[in-house]
C-alpha cells in the first residue's frame, strides 16, 4: 500500500480508502468483516456522509473502538448552518466519536447553493464552529463540476476537495487537481468504477492510482472486494501505462458527461449513467451491476425517442451546461437494447 502525506496535515494516508457508502446494502457482520480487513491491511482512510443511509450507524457498532487507526471523513448536505450544526452534532454521535478528521460541504453542483453554503447563516459557518470546537479537523468540499470546483477552492477557504475521476471522468484532471495541487490540498478521488460501469476493474483502479491524487474511495461492501482493491494497488504504474491509461481515458471520457446532475429526464431516463456508461459499454461491455441498470431503465430509454414534449428539443438538452447530444447517445442505447 502507497501512503502519502495528506495535504497540508502531517498525515500518512493510504491511497486505497473505504468508501462506505454501500455498506447499508448488505449484513451487519459482512460490514464489519469487510472494514475490519481493510484496517487490518493497510487501509486507514475511511469515507462516509450522513445521507448514506445507516453507513455512519455500521461505522460507530462495527469499528468505533478502532478509532485511532483511521482518518474517518464525512459530509453534510445542509446547506444552513442550524441543520448542518444539527447534522454534525448526530453524525458524531451516530458514529460513536468525539470529532471527524474531515467534514465535507456535500455534492455542491451550482453557484446558487455555494453562495448560500458560504454565507453569513451557511453550512460553512457550522462546520467552522465545529473545528473551533475541536470535533471537526479539517473541512472540505464535494461536487460534480470540476470547473467550479477548482475556482471554489481558489480562496484557501478549504483544506480538501473530493472529486469523480475515473477512465470514463478524467475532467478533474483539466483544472482542479493542478489548482488543488498548489493549494497543497488535500486531493481525493471517488467512484473509479464509476458506479459499476468500468471494467475491468483492476485496470480501472489503476487509472486514478496513476494519477496525482492522495486517496481514491472505492465502495467496498465484502472482503472479496477490499482484497481485488488492494491486489489493482500492488506494483506502482510505470510510463508505458501511464500512457496507455490517459489515452483510453480520452477515448472513453468522451462522452463528456460530468454527472452535474443539471438535465432530469421527464420519463425517467437516468441520463449521467446512460452517458457515461455509453463510451465503456461499447468497448468492454459493463460489469454486472452496469447490465442490471440497463435492464432496469430498458423500457424509459426505449420510449426516449417517442416522447412528444421532446420531439423538436430534448428538454434535456436545454439544461445541460455542456450542451451534450444526450438524445443521440440515449437513442443509440436503445439500439444497444434491442
Amino acid at each position: 500500500m502507497r501512503y502519502s502525506t495528506f495535504g497540508k496535515s502531517d498525515f500518512q494516508v493510504s491511497s486505497l480508502g473505504f468508501g462506505a457508502m454501500n455498506l447499508p446494502g448488505v449484513a451487519f457482520e459482512q460490514a464489519r468483516e469487510a472494514l475490519h480487513y481493510a484496517l487490518d491491511h493497510g487501509i486507514n482512510y475511511i469515507d462516509t456522509a450522513a445521507a448514506y443511509r445507516n453507513s455512519e450507524e455500521i461505522i460507530g457498532a462495527a469499528i468505533s473502538h478502532r478509532r485511532k487507526e483511521f482518518f474517518l471523513a464525512t459530509k453534510t448536505n445542509k446547506r444552513d448552518y442550524a441543520s448542518a450544526k444539527e447534522e454534525i452534532n448526530n453524525s458524531l454521535q451516530r458514529m460513536k466519536t468525539d470529532h471527524v478528521d474531515l467534514l465535507q460541504i456535500h455534492y455542491l453542483n451550482y453557484v446558487q447553493e455555494f453562495k448560500q453554503v458560504m454565507g453569513e447563516n451557511g453550512a460553512y459557518q457550522a462546520a467552522l464552529e465545529a473545528q473551533r470546537e475541536g470535533k471537526v479537523r479539517h473541512i472540505g468540499l464535494t461536487g460534480h463540476r470540476p470547473e467550479l470546483l477548482a475556482r471554489w477552492i481558489s480562496k484557501g477557504q478549504f483544506d480538501q476537495v473530493l472529486f469523480h475521476l475515473n477512465l470514463a471522468q478524467p475532467f478533474a484532471l483539466q483544472e482542479l487537481i493542478p489548482a488543488a495541487t498548489e493549494q497543497n490540498m488535500m486531493k481525493v478521488a471517488m467512484k473509479p468504477l464509476s458506479g459499476g460501469f468500468i471494467q475491468p476493474v483492476e485496470t480501472a483502479i489503476r487509472y486514478p492510482y496513476s494519477q496525482d491524487v492522495h486517496v481514491i474511495i472505492s465502495g467496498m461492501v465484502s472482503v472479496n472486494e477490499v482484497q481485488e482493491n488492494i491486489a489493482a494497488m500492488e506494483r506502482e504504474v510505470g510510463q508505458g501505462e501511464r500512457e496507455e491509461l490517459q489515452q483510453l481515458a480520452v477515448e472513453l471520457g468522451g462522452h463528456n458527461c460530468r454527472r452535474c446532475n443539471y438535465c432530469s429526464c421527464p420519463i425517467g431516463v437516468t441520463i449521467p449513467d446512460v452517458m457515461i456508461s455509453s463510451k465503456i459499454r461499447d468497448k468492454f461491455g459493463l460489469l454486472q451491476k452496469g447490465k442490471d441498470f440497463y435492464h432496469k431503465q430498458k423500457e424509459a430509454i426505449l420510449s426516449c425517442a417517442d416522447y412528444e414534449p421532446c420531439r423538436e428539443k430534448p428538454l434535456c438538452e436545454q439544461k445541460c451546461p455542456y450542451h451534450l447530444p444526450m438524445r443521440q447517445v440515449i437513442q443509440s442505447s436503445a439500439a444497444y437494447l434491442a
